[in-house]
């Protein structure tokens, strides 16, 4: 495998992550300096917007505070500097943009405001994607969406193994990561009101993992009245998908894992490391160095899987959704219409998928409906079969999903379902067919830099303003759901996701299968 392939698989397995913007030129102001619950910290201001990077909403989750739920910011004397964001939390590289990391005290957040003087301004609380592995929140430049009106909070939360290991007889088994977003969502009601937010109209929003987090918050019970409306992108609390399906080598299983799963996954690490006697205090001996070390690429799913049958998750966030235990507020909700495209991009550009290995795949997801799938997925529609491999990979883990948690919650709160169909917007190159991948609608939101071109402007514009209206208002300028909303330039790209089928409502293979496109 060459250094090329090796680069785009690695592109392909992270692009969560998004990558560091350039920081915009600042400019001297006397509005650079806010007063927060624990002290005065003093920002960054710019043409039209203030930035404030690493202020923490949470002691350091160190020492003996390593797997427990978030504990008080200490106050300091002073004035704080506020003009970087915080480290990122320790994570292990995902091979773009973000390095790796072994920081624990990573509990911080970045806030950029409008620069109008006004307050009472809407509030927007970023969660990032990354598998609850790696990303951080300073990777997501918001200033945008500040200059529509918005104050954005990006913030860190507890990754892998240190926002999701579980031990018999440990509170919060699972849960820490999940812990540090509520935590975060508190400290911003306490002190968004001092950058201009309205601590009571504050919205919820993420992409991948971020999104199945905002999902799982709209389930938990900690998270009642910490947010009025939210925001899921690629994201929904019903994804999963069967074995072999996301990738070679994975197996079936969804975003969420029974609370005992995760504790038993946790006593074999402990085992793995020698910790027999007091298990907890040997771990926390353990350097994170160590801890990354030992749970990379080990198959502990448990280490990035939130937990449920917890007091922060009582249900399983599907399960949830199904039985209508959620807070009610307005959701904007969608996917992207050719998601899974991220992921086999690099695969096929490493050892281009054959027909053969297309039908094995399909044999090995869905066993006696191969021939079903095959029908309403041939290869032969497609540029390639690692494209027809995406296509179904999209609809059942994907589309499909969303489109099914939409329906549910549209059944007590009003949802604004969308579809990000821009096929021919930035991409990460090497002249690979990427479509409107995972997370290709995030250079339309944020400024990021890990991909290649500009986003269509005007398509952008729309965006960021439907984004920012619908924290200000919780409405969009299109009807609530069932109407799905396609946001590209040329609306035409929209296809069918065959969700008939997968919901097992006997979609035929008749009609002819969906537009490859480029």
């Amino acid at each position: 495998m060459g250094a090329k392939t090796l680069a785009v698989a690695a592109l392909a397995a992270s692009l969560l992550t998004g990558g560091p913007a350039a920081p915009p030129s600042a400019v001297a102001d006397g509005k650079a300096v806010v007063r927060t619950h624990a002290g005065l910290i003093r920002g960054v201001v710019h043409d039209g917007y203030r930035t404030f990077g690493g202020v923490p909403y949470a002691a350091a989750p160190t020492g003996e505070r390593r797997w427990r739920a978030p504990q008080p910011v200490v106050p300091w004397r002073g004035v704080r500097a506020a003009d970087a964001p915080g480290e990122a939390c320790a994570q292990n590289a995902p091979g773009l943009g973000q390095p790796s990391s072994g920081a624990e005290d990573c509990l911080y957040a970045d806030v950029t405001t409008p620069l109008d003087g006004r307050r009472g301004h809407p509030v927007m609380v970023w969660l990032h994607g990354g598998g609850f592995q790696n990303g951080s929140g300073s990777l997501y430049d918001p200033h945008r969406l500040a200059e529509r009106g918005v104050v954005v909070v990006t913030i860190n939360y507890r990754l892998g193994v240190f926002g999701y290991l579980g031990l018999p007889g440990l509170a919060g088994s699972g849960t820490f990561g999940l812990q540090d977003q509520q935590a975060a969502l508190r400290w911003v009601r306490r002190n968004v009101a001092a950058f201009g937010g309205d601590p009571g109209n504050v919205t919820l929003a993420g992409q991948s993992a971020g999104g199945m987090s905002v999902c799982a918050q709209l389930t938990s019970p900690g998270s009642a009245g910490l947010f009025q409306r939210a925001i899921i992108q690629s994201g929904s609390c019903l994804t999963d998908w069967p074995a072999e399906l996301f990738l070679p080598n994975i197996g079936s299983g969804s975003q969420w894992a029974p609370v005992d799963d995760v504790e038993r996954a946790g006593t074999q690490l402990a085992a793995t490391l020698g910790c027999q006697d007091d298990v907890l205090a040997c771990l926390r001996s353990q350097t994170s160095e160590a801890l990354l070390r030992e749970t990379q690429g080990t198959g502990l799913r448990a280490f990035v899987d939130p937990a449920y049958g917890t007091s922060v998750l009582p249900r399983e966030p599907a399960d949830a959704l199904k039985e209508g235990i959620f807070h009610r507020m307005p959701v904007l909700s969608g996917s992207n219409l050719d998601e899974h495209r991220a992921f086999i991009a690099g695969l096929d550009a490493a050892a281009p998928v054959t027909a053969e290995r297309y039908a094995e795949v399909l044999r090995a997801a869905f066993g006696d409906q191969e021939p079903q799938v095959l029908a309403l997925y041939p290869a032969a529609a497609y540029p390639s079969p690692g494209l027809a491999w995406a296509a179904v990979a999209t609809d059942r883990i994907w589309a499909c999903p969303t489109l099914a948690g939409n329906r549910l919650l549209a059944r007590k709160n009003p949802v604004y379902a969308y579809e990000f169909a821009e096929r021919d917007g930035p991409n990460p190159g090497y002249g690979l067919p990427w479509g409107a991948f995972h997370g290709a609608e995030l250079p339309y939101l944020f400024d990021v830099t890990y991909l290649d071109g500009a986003a269509q402007p005007e398509l952008a514009a729309r965006m960021v303003g439907t984004w920012a209206r619908f924290a200000a208002t919780g409405r969009t300028q299109w009807p609530v759901f069932p109407f799905v909303e396609t946001l590209a330039t040329d609306k035409g790209s929209a296809v069918e996701h065959h969700c008939g089928f997968w919901a097992g409502e006997g979609d035929s293979p008749g009609p002819a299968p969906r537009p490859a496109g480029p």
